[in-house]
């Protein structure tokens, strides 16, 4: 690949209130262009993921970017969405305009502001990235196709909700470590094992801590060709950029296999002459704690049917063979959905640059992302490395 990442910056997540995709979008922009240290004139493209589809009443967002600085007037400025793989969707849209010799900078930013609305609401906008024919009547929105997901892995290889109880517990721990995430508190094993009042069933085995959270927030990259970036202050390249699609009906494909995600990564580690076993860490997508412990098992960590190991052993925390959310992840950062895969980047950016603070894994030099849209449908892994050591 020929792009880089040479800056970047991302909100708080969490609910913003007083605060619209506006003023979020312009303090991304602003902050990513100061970390490159690039003004908005030197900007050749711009691309804007957002899911919305009526989280927002504003739609046409693009050229909300221009109000961060009036030089972004007259720049092309495009639209993506791609379900909750809208922010890595944009960030291929950049990477491919650079690649294709259109722009030296591109600026890409996500975001979503997903609590202006109830929570039902909620539910049935998401429900639209799923295929509504077949699947319209299933009862809690996503978590209830997650649900549906984690009740059939359970009765094809057995009860697994030590492990997920496992995947929310180690995530909400590590989410401590994490300044821009929506929920910094440590729930231990225990409260996330045990349904109570304040952590119910939402959708067949899933809990609340099984969940993701509805989230305020955006995040932004700067990205450069290799001559451009090599003469800015820092440079991340992408070792790898592979986007799988599978067909949207579940009906039409093994639900618990991920397919989509496994070859996403087959790909991503062939096209960087890379082992999973030579990654420092992983960002992966865990919308719901069962979509992490397949993507286990999808990225080739674990043969299929055994991605609990991997938690229960202890492969996946901070201080294991392959850390996997050092950030804390969906389930403890939030998940804005257009604004999730930009900041998986900036987050594995910030890890093979040193800059990670209390979520740094000592020495990383390569970080995977998993960036999934819909249930295994858009499928996206990235691999980062600094471009100079």
């Amino acid at each position: 690949m020929t792009g880089c990442i040479v800056g970047w910056a991302h909100t708080k997540f969490g609910k913003h209130d007083g605060r619209d995709v506006e003023s979020l979008i312009v303090e991304v922009v602003e902050g990513a262009l100061a970390d490159a240290g690039v003004a908005a004139a030197d900007i050749d493209s711009v691309y804007l993921g957002t899911m919305n589809g009526g989280f927002v009443k504003q739609e046409f967002p693009a050229s909300l970017v221009f109000q961060a600085d009036p030089a972004f007037r007259f720049k092309p400025a495009t639209r993506v969405e791609n379900a909750c793989a809208t922010g890595s969707a944009a960030i291929h849209m950049g990477l491919n305009t650079i690649a294709a010799g259109k722009a030296r900078l591109v600026l890409v930013v996500g975001v979503e502001k997903m609590t202006e609305v109830s929570g039902t609401e909620v539910n049935d906008l998401l429900l639209r990235a799923s295929y509504r024919k077949e699947e319209d009547q299933i009862e809690g929105g996503f978590a209830g196709i997650f649900g549906q997901i984690a009740q059939k892995y359970f009765q094809r290889y057995g009860d697994q909700s030590d492990a997920l109880a496992r995947i929310a517990a180690k995530n909400h721990k590590n989410g401590v470590s994490n300044p821009m995430a929506q929920m910094r508190r440590d729930l231990g094993y225990e409260f996330c094992r045990n349904v109570s009042d304040k952590n119910p069933l939402v959708a067949g085995p899933l809990k609340r801590t099984d969940c993701s959270l509805v989230s305020d927030g955006a995040a932004a990259v700067v990205l450069a060709d290799m001559q451009t970036a090599l003469a800015l202050k820092k440079a991340v390249a992408f070792r790898a950029a592979e986007q799988v699609n599978d067909f949207l009906p579940m009906s039409r494909r093994d639900i618990l296999a991920f397919e989509g995600p496994a070859l996403a990564w087959q790909k991503a580690l062939a096209s960087a002459r890379l082992s999973l076993g030579d990654l420092d860490l992983v960002e992966t997508h865990d919308c719901f704690t069962i979509a992490e412990l397949i993507e286990y098992e999808a990225m080739g960590l674990a043969p299929k049917g055994e991605g609990a190991r991997a938690i229960l052993e202890g492969w996946t925390e901070k201080d294991g063979k392959l850390p996997i959310n050092p950030s804390g992840g969906l389930k403890s950062k939030g998940h804005p959905v257009g604004a999730t895969g930009v900041s998986m980047h900036v987050l594995g950016a910030m890890q093979v640059t040193g800059h990670a603070g209390d979520m740094q894994i000592p020495n990383a030099s390569l970080a995977g992302i998993m960036n999934m849209g819909g249930a295994a449908v858009a499928n996206f892994v990235s691999i980062l490395e600094p471009l100079r050591s």
